[in-house]
């Protein structure tokens, strides 16, 4: 998945969840899927307690959040 691709499934709006980035069409925030994948929840798990995300927007979120990871890092 590339950066585009993981664009067209994340949003972020500042009227919507104070800015956080969300999956698209819901207010559900990028940050609440990678918690759940990180405390090891499964993905069929976190579709059916929220039916609007897919599996598409989980690894969307996973890989926005390591995309975020990459960046260097300087001391202030």
């Amino acid at each position: 998945m590339q950066h585009s691709e993981i664009f067209k499934r994340i949003s972020s709006d500042p009227d919507i969840c104070h800015g956080k980035p969300c999956i698209k069409g819901t207010r559900i925030p990028v940050y609440l899927l990678v918690s759940l994948v990180a405390e090891g929840e499964d993905p069929e798990t976190i579709i059916s307690d929220y039916p609007s995300v897919t599996h598409e927007d989980i690894k969307a979120a996973i890989r926005y959040a390591a995309t975020l990871c990459n960046y260097e890092t300087y001391p202030i």
